[in-house]
């Protein structure tokens, strides 16, 4: 480098004096022949015509100059590539040298011998850009050092074959190769660390382009939808669960109903069709390692499991998990779903009460509930809704194969008593307890205290249960633990975290799921704790943080099953506090939640169920009986809610597959004169 400098400052006096000199030739010409002599642009550039010598040293001259110029040119830009290179290989191995320095103490001497290394062989290519080999003895010792990702994408093969049994043999084998480089006695200092630092835990990825904050129903849709439209994305989903993702329902349906002794292992079941699938959404294949994120050629959906963020920092786009590692992003999906509520009764009653009641919501309620409904006596379920009424029809049906009693109380007249009509909650009633199950209604907690073994619940007008076990399905409390350290709203009504249409609750924040308040245009604000929520909500917001910027339109349906033969699927505000309407027909044998999976395919009704609502339903032709309420007359039928004489809230009761057409009716928001016209629509006549 030097001496092209100084071979460019010698030669450049050189071509300056034949250019003036070739001036001067011309000049004298004229003066010697009186008059205008044309001398052609050309010449100037080589010289007069007739200057032999001259013209062959300028020739000489210029094109030597723009040789080394070439020559100088090519050097400097080749020199800058390589330390560009270099500068990049080093700032790349810094994370991994400081990872490696918290675990293992010796790092502390073996990292400044490396980094020397690397300064000398950067400045040797400063001096000699030609000696390739010298820069890149420097990252040979860096390269074993890293546990998974780094050393997993530079050498695959090396990491495949010897993994099962001499793992620390295989990290140390690299550095050995290496030794003849300068930096050697580095690589024998790093051999030790690296095995003491094999047990530990995965390597958390320091960014995620889509980080998705909960490990529910809400955000495997969101991984899937920003899959589907990028299909290089690079999604991070962050759950407190040690699963994978899963569906919930089962949980309270099909799971209890399962004749395989092994399913709280295996978490497979048989629909009511008799098809067997499993409670994931997808097995462990379908995803890939935290740690390999980062280099992830194609993308992909990692799942960092049994971490939970504590803190967010919007405005400067990272999060903070419980163990203090921080993870950026650039936009963060907020699906944390929400913690079952509890009685202030049981709460009070210290830790030996909580000892014997489950709050069930996950995997591992359903495992604990099944091991106590083996081993306890008598089981009570404290709650009138969906989860209390399955659970109770679900162990009341197992109660059967065995001495275990079975309780339910609730405070209301009938079972779902908040969701349905009168006649229709004491009917409701009645099929549960042909299931097997002590109905207590009207019942109010006041203290629950153990005694002699028993857990003892004292009602408010003095009755007095007896039992073993307490489950405690009482509600849903959204998980909006992050909103303080977010600054994002809250909504004082209903609770969740509030969001525009778009389900957005900042520029690159979104929220789904059951933590989600949305904006329904047609019912006002809500917020709703259902499976098929948290499908659409999770697909939308999916599409939306890959810039869909779709509002949310979707009316959400939710679906029960209390046992095989009774089923319903709802959509819109059912609320028993409104006015209803019901018309029922006579039930067949089709009209099952059994027969409805056989025709699906499915029994999560909401994946089958199509978004789209019908156009143009076509009505039964069969007449329809009057509106009937009569007490055994309820196999299959249609209730329409009411507010203001419109139709806000529709249940089918043993009709399944009609949602789009009930989501028509709902979207219109037309006053109906006759709603037995109206029933038509779901041809719940016809045999």
């Amino acid at each position: 480098m030097l001496t092209c400098r100084s071979v460019w400052k010698k030669l450049t006096p050189l071509a300056r004096a034949s250019s003036t000199l070739c001036r001067l030739n011309v000049r004298r010409a004229v003066l010697n022949n009186g008059g205008p002599v044309r001398v052609p642009a050309a010449n100037m550039s080589i010289g007069p015509s007739g200057g032999g010598r001259e013209k062959q040293v300028y020739v000489a001259l210029v094109g030597a100059a723009t040789l080394v110029g070439g020559v100088y040119t090519y050097r400097t830009v080749t020199s800058d590539q390589r330390r560009y290179k270099e500068r990049l290989d080093d700032i790349s191995s810094r994370p991994l040298n400081l990872s490696t320095h918290q675990t293992a103490v010796p790092l502390k001497e073996s990292e400044p011998s490396a980094s020397e290394a690397t300064e000398t062989a950067v400045e040797a290519t400063e001096t000699e850009p030609v000696a390739e080999p010298e820069p890149e003895a420097a990252p040979s010792p860096e390269e074993p050092i890293p546990l998974a990702p780094e050393a997993e994408a530079a050498a695959p093969t090396e990491t495949t074959e010897p993994v099962p049994a001499d793992e620390p043999v295989v990290e140390a084998a690299p550095p050995e190769e290496a030794a003849e480089s300068p930096a050697a006695p580095v690589v024998e200092e790093v051999q030790t660390p690296a095995v003491d630092a094999t047990p530990a835990l995965p390597q958390v990825p320091s960014h995620a382009p889509y980080l998705l904050i909960g490990g529910g129903t809400a955000s495997f849709a969101a991984a899937r939808s920003i899959r589907a439209r990028d299909p290089g994305a690079k999604v991070l989903i962050v759950t407190e669960e040690s699963e994978l993702p899963y569906m919930r329902p089962p949980l309270s349906k099909e799971l209890w109903f399962s004749d395989d002794s092994s399913v709280t292992e295996t978490l497979r079941f048989k629909q009511w069709n008799g098809k067997e699938r499993s409670i994931y959404f997808q097995p462990p294949s379908f995803y890939i390692q935290a740690e390999e994120l980062a280099s992830a050629e194609n993308g992909g959906v990692a799942v960092l499991s049994g971490r939970k963020v504590v803190h967010m920092d919007v405005r400067g786009n990272k999060v903070k998990l419980d163990d203090d590692t921080e993870i950026s992003y650039d936009k963060c999906l907020i699906a944390t779903g929400g913690v079952p509520r509890n009685l202030q009764a049981i709460e009070r009653a210290g830790e030996e009460v909580m000892k014997r009641t489950t709050l069930f919501r996950k995997i591992d309620d359903f495992k604990s509930l099944d091991k106590v409904s083996r081993e306890a006596k008598s089981i009570t379920i404290i709650g009138g809704g969906f989860l209390g009424s399955e659970l109770a029809c679900a162990l009341g049906r197992k109660s059967s194969e065995s001495d275990l009693e079975v309780m339910q109380m609730f405070p209301e007249k009938g079972n779902m008593g908040k969701v349905l009509p009168e006649y229709l909650s004491n009917w409701t009633t009645e099929k549960v307890k042909k299931e097997g199950v002590q109905v207590i209604a009207e019942a109010l907690v006041k203290s629950v205290t153990l005694k002699d073994d028993k857990l003892e619940i004292k009602l408010r007008d003095g009755r007095l249960v007896k039992t073993d076990h307490i489950v405690a399905a009482v509600g849903l409390e959204p998980n909006v633990d992050l909103a303080k350290s977010a600054g994002l709203e809250v909504d004082s009504d209903f609770g969740g975290f509030r969001v525009n249409a778009e389900l957005q609750a900042r520029s690159n924040i979104w929220v789904a799921g059951d933590a989600a308040c949305f904006y329904d245009i047609r019912l006002g604000r809500r917020r709703v704790e259902h499976h098929d929520h948290a499908v659409v909500s999770g697909r939308l917001a999916g599409e939306n943080m890959t810039g869909a910027n779709k509002p949310y339109w979707h009316q959400s349906m939710f679906w029960s099953d209390l046992g095989p033969d009774v089923g319903y699927e709802a959509i819109g505000i059912v609320d028993s506090s409104l006015p209803t309407v019901g018309v029922f027909a006579k039930a067949t044998a089709k009209d099952t939640p059994r027969a409805a999976t056989e025709e699906s395919g499915t029994g999560i009704r909401s994946e089958s169920e199509t978004e789209e609502t019908a156009v143009s339903p076509v009505a039964s032709s069969t007449p329809a009986p009057a509106l009937e309420q009569q007490k055994d007359n309820y196999g299959k039928g249609v209730i329409f809610y009411l507010r203001d004489k419109v139709v806000v809230g529709i249940i089918l009761w043993n009709v399944f597959n009609r949602m789009p057409v009930a989501r028509k009716i709902i979207k219109d928001g037309e006053e109906h004169a006759d709603l037995n016209e109206v029933a038509k629509l779901f041809n719940i006549h016809e045999d």
